[in-house]
């Protein structure tokens, strides 16, 4: 059979931090917004077969319906906490066999190896692989969608949260796993990429306007050298860094 993947992302708006995440802009004068460079980043990688947003219910998350008409996606909407359903069901109403998960809330995406590992990870017949160590931000998941219906059928609330590969992540002997290691120089705990915070969403926006000619895909190795260059930006992000990785896939 030949396998499908579909890029599945997962969309709210409620935020304890900084409420809207995915449509804050990066870029104001040009009204680019977060999961507007996902979603384009994405499409230029034409072995993903189509995306699909997974709407949390509530009027709040409406908005993401608009988003969904205006990129020509199709969208579902689900429940508010099993994050882990709604990503099934956007597999299913794509005829998905694998998903391809990043969150809306990351806007810089490690795209170079996502072809090599696609290819791997059917080459072996994976059911997870997992780019993990890297900025946070940064990473991308592949997973069976039997691997993750497996999750939700065995596995309790805290694995159908937004943990969504948890049950995968603590019951090894049961899946086929690939765990890729990124470069050296992307193995950066004292920096991320990824917007929970307003001094999050504030380096973003600087890390756009630096690099909005290459946008959307921003080449992750010049981000780093630009926040190396430029200690205020890392010293807006480093109250969060620790906490951000100690969670990370917990």
């Amino acid at each position: 059979m030949k396998r499908r993947l579909v890029a599945a992302l997962a969309c709210r708006n409620q935020g304890s931090r900084l409420y809207g995440k995915p449509l804050q802009n990066l870029d104001v004068v040009g009204s680019v917004r977060i999961i507007d460079n996902i979603i384009d980043c994405i499409k230029t990688l034409d072995f993903i077969d189509e995306i699909v947003l997974g709407i949390s219910e509530g009027i709040d998350n409406e908005v993401f319906k608009v988003v969904a008409q205006e990129k020509g996606l199709q969208f579902i909407v689900g429940d508010q906490q099993d994050v882990l359903s709604r990503l099934i069901k956007c597999g299913q109403v794509a005829d998905a066999t694998d998903i391809f998960r990043v969150t809306s809330e990351s806007p810089f995406l490690y795209f170079d190896p996502v072809l090599e590992l696609w290819e791997q990870h059917k080459l072996e017949k994976a059911d997870a692989t997992f780019m993990d160590d890297i900025i946070d931000g940064c990473g991308f998941e592949i997973l069976s969608l039997r691997a993750l219906q497996t999750s939700h059928d065995k596995g309790d609330k805290k694995h159908r949260s937004e943990l969504c590969t948890l049950y995968i992540r603590e019951n090894y002997e049961q899946f086929k796993i690939i765990k890729a290691t990124p470069p050296q120089y992307l193995i950066r705990k004292d920096l991320r990429l990824t917007v929970d915070n307003p001094e999050d969403l504030s380096v973003c926006r600087s890390v756009y306007a630096k690099f909005k000619d290459f946008a959307p895909r921003v080449p992750v190795a010049k981000v780093v050298d630009f926040l190396d260059q430029n200690p205020k930006l890392k010293e807006l992000i480093a109250p969060f860094t620790e906490a951000g990785y100690s969670t990370m896939y917990l």
